[in-house]
């Protein structure tokens, strides 16, 4: 029934001028605003899959990754974001490293958040 449509994903935030900048300033993705549609988000990351972010006044965080970006390094991705002021999570029982880099269980991985508090990654690409 789907083979031949494009999904695309979506997820809340809480202010959607904090989302903007951080998405386009701090991650560094072309972004596009709607303001018709109360100033709609469209993360626009390669592959030709637009993630969309919509305000939501009663915002709660989705306690689980809502986006993933493989890189070919991760500390080094690690170390930039890091540069530009992004923290990273920190979960008991990890076994992360003190960049925040958990290593040997699955793919090595660091998570962080968005200015909303959704959780994001970093993960070595395969």
């Amino acid at each position: 029934m789907f083979t031949d449509i494009k999904a695309f994903s979506s997820f809340s935030v809480d202010d959607i001028g904090r989302a903007q900048q951080f998405y386009a300033d701090t991650l560094g993705l072309r972004v596009s605003r709607d303001d018709k549609m109360g100033g709609l988000l469209t993360l626009h990351i390669a592959g030709d899959r637009p993630v969309l972010v919509y305000p939501k006044a009663d915002h709660e965080p989705a306690r689980h990754t809502v986006l993933n970006f493989p890189v070919p390094d991760v500390d080094r991705a690690v170390d930039e974001l890091t540069a530009r002021g992004v923290r990273f999570a920190r979960y008991e029982g990890m076994g992360q490293d003190e960049k925040g880099v958990m290593r040997g269980k699955g793919p090595t991985i660091a998570w962080f958040t968005d200015p909303a508090g959704n959780i994001l990654s970093v993960l070595a690409q395969d």
